[in-house]
C-alpha cells in the first residue's frame, strides 16, 4: 500500500479502472482500491455501442474478439410490431461484464496503477483516505465507488435533482444468438433486453419499477421470447441491481470528485452508463491538471444530457402503454424515424437534429395512429 499517491481512486468497476488509467496518461501517480476482487460483476445489458468502443480504444483497453459478440444495431419488439435499425458507423459489442472488468484491470496494470484490491476504503479527508492499514496522503480523491457510493454520502454530495428508481434482473442463456440486433422487448410497466454476448451465450435482462419482478415472472408476458428460450441452459445465477436516473447538484467538493455512477446515472435501459464513465474519466483527465474542477462539472453536465433525453424519451413509453404502443407503431411504419433515434443515441447527429427529422414525424405517427 502506498503511502502517498497524487490520485486516490475509491472503487475499482470500469469507471474508476477508466478514470485511473487516463490520469495515469497525464502523468499523475494514481492508486485505485476496492473491497472486492477482479474479475467483478455486475447487472447490467452487457452490449457496448460503437461510441462506447471507441472511448475502450482511446484507453488502450484490447477485448478478446473470441470472448464478445458484435451486433449491427438495435431492434425494438412489442404490441405485435418489430422495428430496427443499424447503428449509422461501427458496430455495437455483446461483452460479459467480468471480461471486460479483465481486460480494464491488464490495462491499468500496464499503465502503473497501483491496485489495492480486497481493501475497504473508510474514510476520507482534505488530506488523504483511510483504509484499515492506514491512512494514503493524496492531493485528489475520486469517488467511483457507484450508486450507492460512500464517499459521495461522506461529502455531503448527496443532493440530487431529480431521481427515479428501477429495478434489474440479469441471467445467460446457452443459446445460439439468433439475431444481428440487440432486441428491447416492451411489455406493459417492463422492459426485457437481449444481447448476444458470445457465440453460444446471450444476456437477458428484465427491467421495470417492481422489485420483485424477476425473470420466471416476467418472461411469460413475451411468449415469443419465452418459446425461443426454452430448452436453452441457465448458466448464470440470476443477479439484481437498482437502475437510477439521478442527477445531482456538484459532483465535486474540495479535493473530492465523482464520477460513474456515484456521480450521478441514466436508466439502464438507454445502455450509456459505460459510455458515460469512460467519457467522464476523459473530461476528467482534462481537467486536473490545472486544477480546474468547474470544468470537470461543466464537462459533465454536458455529457449527460444526450443520455439523460434518451432516457426521458425512452421511460416515456414505459410509463404510457397508450404512447408506447402508438410510437411503436408509428416507428415501424416509418422506420428512418427508429434511424434517426438511434443516431442521436450514439452521437451522430444532435439532440435539434433529431427534434427536427425524427420528433416531429413521430408526433404525426403516434397522433395518426
Amino acid at each position: 500500500m502506498p503511502r502517498y499517491t497524487d490520485v486516490f481512486v475509491a472503487g475499482g468497476g470500469p469507471a474508476g479502472l477508466a478514470a485511473a488509467i487516463a490520469l495515469r496518461d497525464r502523468g499523475f501517480q494514481v492508486a485505485v482500491a476496492d473491497f472486492a476482487r477482479p474479475r467483478i460483476d455486475k447487472t447490467c445489458g452487457e452490449g457496448l455501442m460503437p461510441d462506447a468502443l471507441e472511448a475502450l480504444a482511446r484507453l488502450g483497453v484490447d477485448l478478446d474478439p473470441l470472448r464478445c459478440y458484435p451486433f449491427r444495431g438495435i431492434r425494438f419488439l412489442g404490441d405485435g410490431v418489430s422495428v430496427e435499425a443499424s447503428f449509422p458507423a461501427g458496430r455495437g459489442l455483446g461483452v460479459r461484464r467480468t471480461h471486460l472488468h479483465g481486460a480494464l484491470v491488464e490495462r491499468a496494470m500496464l499503465a502503473g496503477v497501483s491496485l489495492l484490491w480486497g481493501a475497504a476504503v473508510r474514510g476520507v479527508s482534505d488530506k488523504g483516505v483511510r483504509l484499515d492499514d492506514g491512512v494514503v496522503s493524496c492531493r485528489w480523491i475520486i469517488g467511483a465507488d457507484g450508486e450507492n457510493s460512500r464517499v459521495r454520502k461522506w461529502t455531503g454530495l448527496d443532493a440530487s435533482r431529480h431521481e427515479v428508481q428501477r429495478f434489474g434482473f440479469q441471467r445467460h442463456y446457452r443459446i445460439e444468438p439468433w439475431s444481428d440486433c440487440m432486441e428491447i422487448y416492451w411489455g406493459g410497466g417492463c422492459q426485457i433486453y437481449v444481447t448476444p454476448v458470445a457465440p453460444h451465450q446471450v444476456c437477458v435482462v428484465a427491467i421495470s419499477r417492481d422489485s420483485h419482478l424477476r425473470l420466471d415472472r416476467a418472461l411469460p408476458a413475451f411468449p415469443d421470447l419465452s418459446a425461443r428460450l426454452t430448452g436453452a441452459a441457465i448458466i448464470s445465477a440470476e443477479r439484481g441491481a437498482v437502475s437510477a436516473s439521478r442527477l445531482l447538484r456538484k459532483v465535486f467538493r474540495r479535493n473530492v470528485i465523482l464520477l460513474g455512477d456515484a456521480s450521478g446515472s441514466v436508466d439502464a435501459i438507454t445502455g450509456e452508463g459505460l459510455r458515460l464513465s469512460f467519457e467522464q474519466a476523459f473530461a476528467l483527465a482534462s481537467a486536473l491538471p490545472s486544477g480546474d474542477l468547474n470544468a470537470y462539472q461543466a464537462a459533465h453536465r454536458r455529457l449527460a444530457r444526450r443520455p439523460a433525453f434518451m432516457a426521458n424519451l425512452m421511460l416515456s413509453m414505459d410509463r404510457s402503454a397508450w404512447l408506447r404502443r402508438r410510437a411503436l407503431r408509428a416507428m415501424a411504419s416509418e422506420p428512418r424515424i427508429f434511424a434517426k433515434q438511434l443516431a442521436m443515441h450514439v452521437g451522430a447527429i444532435s439532440i435539434p437534429d433529431f427534434a427536427r427529422n425524427a420528433m416531429l414525424p413521430l408526433g404525426r405517427g403516434i397522433l395518426a395512429w
